[in-house]
């Protein structure tokens, strides 16, 4: 293995390209415009001899260390030490370099002083930097490996070494970007007055609002972040109480709510509601011609937002707790009725603690995803600022202020990093285990009769109003011009996905053929490579033990801690200049996806992967397969549902993501979704839904397919509640059985 490896690193260092090539490495056109000596497309060893940049020939250098080691391999007294020096030493270099020399010669005025001017510049590390980073990685963890880390298990070791280069690369990085950019002001000088100016400016953090004026935008977001979370989780409840501990009708259909928001695209709520609300909405004008009022612009601002926000997320809040529901045992819940407590009180005092972590999950959630939201506040805004826009603009706008960008950033961040610290606190070191490896076969109380009430004017209503919201979607896009022009037409269609005919076959003329391609692309390319990030992650979390774990896991989850917003802002800061220099290209969105929703990978392959025995495991190493085989031929395998469920969810994340990738597009590879906000932004709302209602059919279809070959997870013998008809809401000491009252 480590000849391979070796081979790869030369064959990057002598053949291909060291530097990133303009027109993308798969085109093949630096094989055909001067290659080899061309300065764009020379591999290292020619850039360091014949071009004369010799910082370069260390690089290869320092694989002549593992070469000498050929022909007694292991045997070898200072193998171990070697490869490490090797690996490591290549790996500071290439990264030392790259740092150190950038487009206008030295990146620091120290270099400068200290060697004198540098007519040289370096661009952005190509494929051949990519191989030989690869190959010194595979190199120090393959010494680490021999000195006695993990065994001696190569392959675990180099799975660890990757994953934290990874994560290191691609979120702590970005992430430290941000943090030095906070303190750089609008000409590019290093300043701690910009960060103090930034930070305390009375836009951030001022307190009008308490004086009849406007709120700091950080009180507008942390405000309707609470607001949001406390509707969505109360609802999220009902929902969970009526599917689980009501005799329900319609729980099926309850159920299908709950795919809505995993489909639907960020801002699609937002253009629904202006249908039914705004000012030439159908509610609007029906409630105006009944009652002789003029239409007003509530729904434009935090009223709007905050509606918006509720429907998007509380499907999300019902998939938290709807598991966490039927996972009390039934077993207390009758055991406090044996205590002569009825219903009510066991509910109280008995069922609802034990939800706790998760409402506290679900709360959490829907903050963070209300803090992070950018299409519904985009759409819905009005006066009503909030840090995901303000940042947006920060960017993009006139003020072009990278700076204060990264201090919202940096707010934002804060925020959610508190809501996680203060979940934590809530729910302390307790137990809420009620599962256990004892089969059940009861079942679950049904609810005190005025709850059950409750929660069906809350729920059913709730449900009846999503129904309408999503229906008005699929309408307005058979709408002309919706409020003045309501003749049902295809043409919105027809501009988005028109196709026609020529001499030369089937011509795309739809206006958005070109983005709706895109985006399947590289969602498709995204999502294998983050199931197989995640779950190699999740095998090394459960299955090894190593120092730093907690550490580890914490960098593997970090990401879905930070809001798109703030992914997004960190790639710019980061991939922007050299030795990285992504931005523009498809591969940052690419990488983008795939740290973004890895953590979902990561905690769906951790709850699989824990319910298998590590005898599996060593009954493998015991017929002497090793890590690798066994983790492809045995794990693996029983792995499929968590496989699918990752892929599904990735592919759908990276289509439906506005947040992150509307900093990260561009002419070459524009995304669905801000494709879409380009439409809404220019007024065409028939064509936007028109666009969001072909991606809604195409991922329902696929979610509905994946639901249904993976079945439903079943808890214990019988999965069912008892019915709402049940009588009394006591029992006797000697526990008898309840018995249905009859008519």
């Amino acid at each position: 293995m480590l000849w391979i490896w070796l081979a790869i690193g030369w064959i990057g260092f002598v053949i291909f390209p060291w530097y990133q090539q303009e027109y993308g490495f798969w085109t093949l056109e630096w094989l055909l415009d001067g290659y080899p000596t061309y300065v764009d497309y020379a591999p290292a060893i020619l850039q360091a001899t014949l071009l004369e940049k010799y910082w370069l020939l260390p690089v290869g250098l320092f694989l002549l260390g593992p070469l000498l080691l050929a022909r007694q391999g292991r045997a070898h007294p200072k193998y171990a030490q070697i490869l490490i020096i090797s690996g490591l030493g290549g790996l500071i270099w290439m990264v030392g370099q790259g740092f150190a020399i950038g487009i206008s010669g030295w990146s620091y005025g120290w270099l400068e002083s200290l060697f004198g001017p540098l007519d040289m510049r370096q661009y952005g590390l190509g494929y051949g930097a990519l191989l030989m980073a690869a190959s010194y990685l595979i190199i120090l963890c393959t010494g680490l490996a021999a000195a006695g880390a993990m065994r001696g298990d190569v392959f675990v070791t180099s799975a660890i070494g990757t994953v934290v280069a990874l994560v290191a690369l691609f979120v702590f990085f970005p992430v430290a970007r941000i943090l030095g950019s906070a303190f750089v002001d609008i000409d590019g000088a290093v300043s701690g007055a910009a960060f103090v100016r930034n930070f305390f400016d009375d836009s951030v953090w001022g307190l009008g609002c308490l004086a009849g004026g406007a709120c700091g935008v950080a009180w507008n977001t942390a405000f309707l972040a609470i607001l949001t979370a406390v509707s969505t989780t109360l609802l999220g409840l009902a929902f969970a109480l009526v599917v689980t501990r009501t005799g329900f009708r319609y729980k099926k259909s309850l159920r299908v709510l709950t795919v809505l928001p995993i489909i639907t695209p960020p801002f699609v709520i937002g253009l629904a509601l202006i249908l039914l609300f705004g000012r030439s909405g159908a509610a609007t004008q029906f409630v105006s011609d009944l009652l002789g009022v003029e239409a007003g612009r509530w729904l434009y601002g935090l009223p709007g937002i905050w509606l918006a926000q509720t429907l998007s997320f509380t499907p999300i809040s019902f998939l938290v707790l709807i598991g966490v529901v039927e996972g009390v045992s039934p077993s207390m819940e009758e055991a406090s009725q044996t205590l002569r407590a009825g219903r009510w009180k066991t509910f109280v005092m008995v069922s609802l603690p034990l939800m706790r972590p998760g409402l506290a999950n679900a709360f959490l959630l829907a903050f963070i995803e209300s803090m992070a939201d950018f299409g519904n506040p985009m759409v819905l805004g009005g006066n009503y600022e909030v840090l995901s826009t303000e940042i947006f603009f920060a960017i993009v706008g006139a003020q072009n202020d990278a700076g204060r960008a990264a201090v919202l950033a940096l707010v934002l961040l804060f925020f959610t990093l508190s809501a996680f610290a203060a979940q934590r606190f809530w729910l302390g070191r307790k137990s809420y285990a009620t599962v256990s490896g004892k089969a059940e076969s009861g079942a679950h109380i049904g609810l005190n009769p005025a709850l059950r009430r409750l929660v069906y004017c809350t729920a059913v209503p709730w449900g009846i109003f999503t129904v309408a919201v999503y229906g008005m979607i699929f309408y307005g896009s058979f709408v002309t011009r919706w409020g003045f022009d309501n003749t049902l037409t295809l043409d919105n269609y027809v501009d988005a996905f028109g196709i026609g005919w020529s001499e030369h076959g089937i011509v795309w003329t739809g206006a958005a053929w070109d983005s709706f391609w895109t985006t399947l692309n590289i969602s498709a390319i995204s999502a294998p490579l983050t199931a197989a990030v995640g779950l190699t992650t999740a095998y090394l979390l459960v299955r090894q033990n190593f120092r730093g774990k907690s550490a580890f896991e914490f960098g593997t989850m970090l990401s879905f801690a930070i809001p798109g917003t703030v992914i997004g802002v960190s790639y710019i800061l980061a991939f922007n200049v050299p030795p990285f220099e992504l931005t523009g290209t498809g591969v940052i969105l690419v990488i983008c996806f795939i740290f973004r929703n890895m953590p979902v990978g990561v905690r769906g392959g951790i709850a699989a992967m824990s319910q298998l025995d590590r005898s599996l495991d060593e009954a493998s190493l015991t017929l002497g397969a090793n890590s690798f085989t066994t983790f492809r031929r045995v794990i693996l395998p029983l792995l499929r549902p968590a496989i699918v469920a990752a892929l599904v969810y990735s592919f759908v994340r990276a289509i439906t993501s506005v947040s992150a990738v509307i900093f990260l597009v561009s002419a070459d590879h524009n995304m669905a979704t801000s494709y879409i906000i380009g439409l809404v932004e220019n007024g065409r709302y028939g064509v936007a839904i028109a666009y969001c209602c072909v991606l809604i059919v195409v991922m329902l279809a696929a979610i509905l397919a994946v639901q249904g070959a993976i079945g439903k997870r079943k808890l214990r013998r019988e999965d069912r509640i008892a019915p709402d008809r049940l009588t009394p809401d006591r029992v006797s000491p000697a526990g008898e059985n309840l018995k249905e009252k009859h008519s």
